[in-house]
């Protein structure tokens, strides 16, 4: 079962970086934007992650959270949010439990070899916690810019 616009967004606790933990519902009366990556530290996730964090003071005046998430343990997380200086929190989701409930773990295939990964996708949840929009196998290049317009437009509609 996995997200579908328009309805609520299962509910989830997740551990993040700087020693939190984030619970979806906590968020409530703010947007949220979360965006699933393959893998820390690698070029084209080094890329949407900072394309996000040029992007957040924008995202803030939308009223929208940023929340990034992989499969990296926490450590991993941890040194690629010091290292590209994001402004935002990123998800440690070894367990797949936030993977699972977005339904972003796709067969891929690298080198020819068939492999288990993360889709890179975002999600867009409204303040009540609904799905508003969502964008599968994305393409990093103007990425985040059509993430903010759909943020900014959602807030302005509501």
């Amino acid at each position: 079962m996995s997200v579908e616009i328009g309805q609520p967004v299962a509910d989830f606790s997740a551990t993040a970086t700087g020693n939190t933990s984030v619970t979806l519902s906590e968020l409530r009366g703010k947007q949220v934007v979360i965006y699933f990556y393959p893998k820390a530290s690698t070029p084209g996730c080094t890329t949407e992650g900072g394309d996000f964090r040029d992007r957040k003071p924008a995202f803030d005046a939308a009223n929208t959270v940023i929340l990034g998430v992989s499969r990296d343990g926490l450590r991993a997380q941890e040194n690629f949010k010091a290292k590209q200086d994001f402004n935002f929190d990123l998800i440690s989701d070894k367990d797949e439990n936030v993977c699972t409930l977005f339904d972003v773990i796709k067969l891929k295939k690298m080198y020819g070899k068939e492999h288990l990964g993360i889709e890179r996708s975002t999600f867009l949840i409204d303040k009540e916690g609904k799905l508003a929009q969502e964008w599968r196998g994305v393409k990093v290049p103007g990425h985040a810019d059509e993430v903010l317009a759909a943020a900014e437009k959602l807030n302005a509609a509501s």
